[in-house]
């Protein structure tokens, strides 16, 4: 079947020049693995991909029933709608990052994280559960890659080769699983409230420092007339906050990050409010209702995967905006340098300034 890299793209995340679908690596991925692919039958996982590169790559090259774990959600949808394009949709399903993705795979494909934490939960799972002759192959661009990335990998593989580098990316080829294991959440105690985080969720068990700015200066009574929403939630710390603080609310959590998800939904139980925190995967807010909202927190991220990009603030601003009812409040953290003041009123509405330090600024944004 004839697939072109030329057709993918990254909708519904950011599309902008500079930002790409595919580069160097997942090419060279899978130009090492075509031989062992090509053996595996339908023993192919795929860990990581962006939007869809390594999994359409190896469906197109016969590979039937491939699974795949995509941690962001807008990959995940981006995934599929380039599989729709390109009429290969019906050879991949998406999965949970659990032994079912991965077990008895014989090849597996994976971009390897930036996290040596979610490498090792990624390493451990596969060779718990994956076949005693998988081969994983796992690649990335040469500046996001450290030598730690091998030692990672020995951790769990009794052999790790380094492929020659071609147009400044490179394979790591492991074989040999030995002490498998399944992804654990590690747990850190800040001023009395426990941090739960799986590998790869942002920050870890430590509190950001933008974060803890905004967890100093949120609102003093408890919000109410709406929903109370903690946008791109990360570890959960902002709404358990908000839960401990107010015991007769409901927090929800949502965030387009799996492991993040996971790991909220970890720091809400071990601090005791999981019954009043519903923690939820989403591309932003889409699953929430217009004016169904009267508090917004978000701590924005200026990331698309390794790019930066100053257009996400503003699009979780506008959506943020929508969900707010008519006075409903926005609270938001952001880098001073980043200026965002201007856009939230004019997204949102009236802002003012809660706080302000050396690097971040606290608002509070009034919808219209």
């Amino acid at each position: 079947m004839t697939f072109s890299f030329d057709t993918l793209r990254r909708w519904p995340d950011i599309e902008a020049p500079g930002l790409v679908a595919t580069d160097a690596a997942d090419r060279l991925i899978l130009d090492e693995s075509a031989s062992a692919r090509r053996a595996a039958g339908d023993g192919i996982t795929v860990i990581g991909d962006a939007y869809g590169a390594l999994t359409l790559g190896a469906a197109a090259d016969g590979g039937r029933g491939i699974r795949v774990h995509q941690d962001a959600l807008t990959g995940e949808r981006a995934l599929a709608a380039n599989a729709e394009r390109s009429g290969l949709g019906e050879h991949y399903r998406s999965l949970t990052l659990d032994a079912g993705l991965v077990r008895d795979a014989r090849v597996v494909l994976m971009r390897l994280p930036r996290s040596l934490d979610a490498l090792r939960d990624l390493a451990g799972l596969v060779a718990a559960h994956a076949s005693p002759e998988v081969v994983v192959y796992a690649g990335g661009r040469i500046k996001h890659m450290s030598l730690a990335m091998n030692d990672v990998l020995r951790e769990h593989f009794e052999r790790v080769d380094v492929t020659h580098a071609r147009q400044k990316s490179r394979v790591l080829v492991a074989r040999g699983p030995h002490h498998g294991r399944d992804p654990l959440a590690r747990h850190a105690e800040h001023d009395g409230m426990v941090v739960c985080a799986f590998g790869g969720a942002f920050a870890g068990t430590a509190i950001d420092i933008g974060t803890r700015f905004l967890l100093e200066h949120l609102p003093q009574a408890a919000p109410g007339g709406g929903a109370v929403i903690d946008l791109a939630c990360g570890t959960g710390v902002i709404a358990t906050a908000l839960a401990l603080r107010h015991p007769g609310i409901r927090v929800i959590a949502c965030d387009q990050s799996a492991a993040a998800v996971a790991s909220a939904r970890a720091t809400a139980d071990a601090n005791g409010v999981g019954d009043r925190v519903d923690v939820v995967r989403d591309d932003m807010l889409a699953s929430q209702p217009d004016a169904s909202a009267a508090f917004v927190a978000v701590n924005p991220p200026f990331h698309s995967g390794t790019a930066i990009h100053e257009g996400i603030a503003p699009r979780m601003f506008a959506d943020a905006a929508r969900v707010l009812r008519p006075g409903g409040e926005l609270w938001a953290v952001w880098n001073s340098a980043l200026r965002y003041r201007p856009a939230l009123e004019r997204i949102v509405g009236p802002t003012r300034q809660v706080a302000r330090n050396s690097k971040f600024t606290v608002t509070a944004s009034v919808r219209r």
